[in-house]
């Protein structure tokens, strides 16, 4: 099925729109060339299919060969065919999903990961905030990255904020720009949900936090605001 399935999504891309996929990653990206909107409802057609015919185990099977993959839109195509079946994923699911971080080769197809399967799953179940600090930890760049937009669905229905905070005074001082944007952004939806204790947070740390961090984190806060952590 994973075989069937990557034939498709080599025969039904543009050669064309992959040839411009890689300038938006600096990694070497491999592509078919397929919109994200079209290869969702192509993968969540398929997803039905296998369903009338497979149960549950199988459909994350095939997902997890389809992300063993090379080629972008087979990692993608992975995600979509688990998005929003949160509620079916267990420990087993979770487990499996934090070994293809190990597996990612550029923003593109960790960012599907970690927000759309692995972020809800720590929203769900809080106790996996402690998978966060342990990514947070490493030195591959993907799981401090992913420590960081695993918690993006949580801070969303204000969970999480105490570990935000130290979640990001342990990355403070990381250099690396993904793991830099990835910060910023769980900031910038903390500040959308809780502006005032986010504002007051960015002001303790403006000045150690890098300026991408904090600009990134800021986009949402009042002009004023924004202009007295920022000056």
């Amino acid at each position: 099925m994973a075989d069937q399935i990557r034939r498709a999504l080599k025969d039904g891309g543009s050669k064309e729109h992959a040839a411009g996929v890689q300038w938006f990653f600096k990694e070497e990206i491999k592509s078919h060339g397929w919109y994200t909107a079209n290869l969702r409802r192509a993968v969540r057609r398929c997803r039905r299919e296998i369903l009338r015919e497979h149960d549950f185990d199988f459909l994350v099977d095939v997902a997890d060969r389809l992300f063993s993959g090379r080629v972008l839109e087979e990692k993608v195509a992975a995600v979509f065919l688990l998005e929003k079946l949160n509620a079916k994923c267990g420990d087993r699911e979770f487990r499996m999903f934090e070994t293809w971080l190990d597996r990612i080769s550029s923003w593109a197809d960790h960012d599907g990961l970690v927000h759309y399967l692995i972020a809800p799953m720590v929203a769900a179940d809080p106790r996996r905030v402690n998978f966060v600090f342990r990514w947070a930890k490493s030195r591959d760049r993907w799981h401090r990255r992913a420590a960081c937009v695993a918690l993006i669905q949580g801070t969303r229905v204000n969970l999480f904020f105490p570990e935000i905070v130290k979640l990001s005074d342990l990355l403070l001082d990381d250099s690396d720009d993904m793991v830099q944007k990835g910060l910023g952004w769980l900031l910038r939806e903390t500040a959308k949900f809780d502006p005032k204790k986010t504002a007051a947070y960015l002001m303790k740390i403006r000045g150690r936090a890098p300026r991408l961090v904090l600009r990134t984190a800021c986009e949402t806060l009042p002009a004023e605001v924004r202009k007295r952590i920022l000056e």
